[in-house]
């Protein structure tokens, strides 16, 4: 027995031994109600490792009494999906379990649409990353999301009480927490990892077991960083490294960039997020800072690590240390919440193509005066639909770069930008 990790001789398989996500599973929260009524949506689950995404597909399949089929979109393909969804139009509705579901492709994805809009596959999705990102729309739409936070001290430690009062093998070992700082920080609030440390420590010490801060560091100080590599990223990690250079420090960002790499995270992974705070936190207060990332993406995929991780230190501290604007990341939004708002607008006539007699004869593109014509290169036009005209979304942000922006723009546009 002992073969089998902890994690799993321990698995809760009803509702009320789960531990932690109460915002989720406790009374009256909605996954709560799902499962308690029997009629459970197809859903994603959304969280950092550890904190119990495998463990509520399994109690859901336990109540509906279902058949579980789970799946690693690592290794499985869409022959695996088509055999599982086959199967379910044979047999009846299965719950199929897809780990790491960012993984799949879009046309991976788009196997699962009919199966799951018939209701043939009852879908749990897990992911360590942004569905809104990774998940393409047509799947996205069809379940619900369900966000799972990281465990706290309080959940982990009764989790740990749990498991060393119900397996046999704790149990035959007199397993006991006298100290449990190392415990908790070695965990980081990941309950797969809290649980492999006690039985990490149980198979190696004779009966009984005294768990203790220093026995924990002798037995992890030889072992690599406590990071999650196979779900892409530690939430809390990629984050703090994120909002570091966003709030220009680049010694905290330096740091959780050692944090990543020292925990084995994909170093193109790295310079992605890198290259999309060079643009969404930095845009034009900066546009070298975007050069700057791309090339950082580039080298790191011609030269690999170790070598690697200097052009990331590079990168992290030049954007860390660059001035800040999201102006072209606000106006976007406001330009994206408009045309939600307003929907298909019609172009102004003198801005249409007219590539035909027809369209000239209906006056496309009449009126239309040709920027290179005037002096300076411009000249005072609305290019808006008439519905929205002198509309703003771009508002240039307070640095060099962009108050020139802004000036370029008031000398031409004149009330629209403050003259």
């Amino acid at each position: 027995m002992q073969n089998v990790p902890l994690a799993e001789r321990v698995r809760p398989l009803k509702l009320e031994d789960f531990v932690g996500q109460e915002h989720l599973t406790g009374a009256g929260a909605p996954l709560r109600n799902f499962i308690e009524s029997g009629s459970i949506p197809s859903m994603i689950f959304w969280g950092p490792p550890g904190v119990g995404k495998t463990t509520l597909a399994r109690i859901i399949g336990e109540t509906l009494q279902l058949p579980f089929v789970q799946l690693s979109a690592i290794s499985a393909g869409v022959g695996d999906i088509r055999k599982i969804i086959a199967d379910s139009k044979e047999k009846g509705r299965i719950l199929l379990f897809l780990d790491e579901i960012h993984r799949f492709n879009k046309s991976q994805q788009d196997a699962l649409l009919g199966a799951v809009e018939s209701g043939n596959i009852l879908l749990i999705g897990a992911t360590t990353e942004n569905p809104s990102f990774e998940v393409n729309n047509a799947l996205l739409s069809r379940c619900q999301v369900y966000v799972l936070r990281e465990l706290s001290a309080e959940d982990l430690l009764r989790m740990a009480k749990q498991a060393i009062e119900k397996d046999a093998f704790l149990k035959e070992k007199n397993v006991s927490i006298e100290e449990d700082h190392a415990l908790l920080q070695y965990s980081g609030g990941d309950g797969r990892k809290l649980l492999n440390i006690i039985d990490m420590l149980a198979m190696q010490e004779k009966s009984p077991v005294r768990i203790t801060d220093e026995k924990i560091q002798k037995a992890l100080q030889n072992r690599q960083v406590i990071y999650d590599k196979a779900g892409e990223e530690h939430y809390n990690i990629i984050s703090a490294f994120i909002k570091s250079m966003r709030g220009s420090d680049p010694n905290a960002a330096v740091y959780y960039l050692a944090r990543m790499i020292e925990g084995g995270e994909n170093p193109e992974f790295i310079a992605r997020r890198m290259l999309i705070l060079a643009s969404e936190d930095i845009g034009n207060a900066n546009p070298t800072a975007l050069v700057i990332a791309t090339s950082t993406m580039t080298a790191v995929q011609t030269i690999g690590m170790p070598e690697g991780r200097i052009i990331l230190s590079q990168c992290a501290v030049y954007l860390a240390c660059s001035p800040k604007s999201n102006a072209s990341y606000m106006a976007i939004g406001a330009a994206t919440d408009l045309v939600r708002k307003t929907g298909d607008l019609t172009v102004p006539l003198h801005l249409r193509n007219a590539p035909t007699k027809l369209m000239k004869d209906m006056d496309y593109g009449k009126g239309y005066q040709y920027a290179h014509a005037h002096t300076g290169n411009f000249v005072e036009m609305e290019f808006l639909p008439s519905s929205i005209s002198g509309a703003k979304f771009f508002e240039p942000g307070n640095n060099a770069r962009e108050n020139e922006m802004r000036e370029f723009l008031r000398k031409r546009w004149k009330e629209k930008y403050g003259y």
